[in-house]
């Protein structure tokens, strides 16, 4: 069974910091491009950062310089350390995981809020 599971995500004030993980199973998670996504109510699901394969990582610019994203192909999961959290970072985080030319696979996503 082909699952992406996330975790890590909770409430956190400004300035603090989180780690969100995806544990991915049922695919050959070495072959995979994986990436993280947000979306918040009534706005387009949009990317955060993606790492390919070869590891090769791209970031949103407004994230930039505070997310990182990195994989652990031992273990399945990939990683997003979030750094410098603002307010506008709350919304819901998809971990998603592309291999072209199949359809993307999907978390069921972690909500972070960062509030004070």
């Amino acid at each position: 069974q082909v699952q992406l599971v996330e975790s890590g995500g909770g409430l956190v004030q400004p300035g603090g910091s989180l780690r969100l993980s995806c544990a991915a199973s049922g695919i050959i998670f070495s072959i995979y491009d994986m990436g993280w996504y947000r979306q918040t109510p009534g706005k387009q699901r949009e990317s955060v950062a993606t790492i390919t394969n070869g590891g090769n990582t791209d970031y949103a610019d407004s994230v930039k310089g505070r997310f990182t994203i990195s994989r652990d192909n031992a273990k399945n999961t990939v990683y997003l350390q979030m750094n410098s959290l603002t307010p506008e970072d709350t919304a819901v985080y998809y971990c998603n995981a592309r291999r072209k030319p199949y359809s993307p696979l999907w978390g069921q996503g972690v909500q972070v809020t960062v509030s004070s």
